[in-house]
């Protein structure tokens, strides 16, 4: 008889750590706290037609000046890192994931650009156009790109990431 008491007793833990990890997970949505992968809007006209500056892709400087806005080096009011993380693995709740490759890739230039600039509504993403050029902002978009999609580029004409070697983009002033 005391012997099923026990076996009774250790099935309750047990089925409270496998139901909360159940609702942990779908909580989370089961992708890293994000929901499931659909695309962004696309960017207002504002932004549609402004793409990462010509040879910024493969360039190994204008990387290195985007990773040290990231972590806030350049700009301490600037440190994307803070939410995002210091490796692109979110470090807050609800802060999006650039390592995830499947979701990022749905992200043309343009509307990163826009996401960083002005925001994103309903949501702890606050518009950084004033603290932030709009040079700086390609800069992080080149860094953030790198977490899931090291060595590709927003190809503006086919409308896609391409590995860098074959990324063209359009041939825009930095800030236009």
């Amino acid at each position: 008889m005391e012997h099923l008491k026990v076996m009774k007793q250790m099935k309750v833990p047990q089925l409270a750590v496998v139901l909360g990890f159940g609702l942990f997970m779908a909580a989370c949505g089961g992708e890293g706290g994000e929901g499931p992968i659909v695309a962004p809007p696309p960017a207002p006209a504002e932004w549609a037609d402004k793409h990462m500056p010509a040879g910024w892709w493969a360039d190994a400087v204008k990387l290195e000046e985007g990773r040290k806005l990231y972590i806030g080096e350049t700009n301490p009011d600037v440190n994307c890192g803070s939410c995002h993380g210091k490796d692109g693995k979110p470090a807050k709740a609800g802060a999006r994931d650039f390592r995830v490759s499947e979701r990022m890739k749905l992200y043309s230039d343009s509307v990163w650009a826009w996401r960083i600039a002005d925001g994103v509504p309903n949501t702890k993403m606050k518009a950084w156009k004033s603290k932030l050029s709009d040079e700086d902002v390609w800069k992080l978009v080149l860094f953030e790109a790198s977490f899931g999609m090291p060595g590709k580029g927003w190809d503006a004409e086919k409308k896609s990431w391409v590995d860098t070697a074959s990324a063209s983009a359009a041939p825009v002033p930095a800030g236009k």
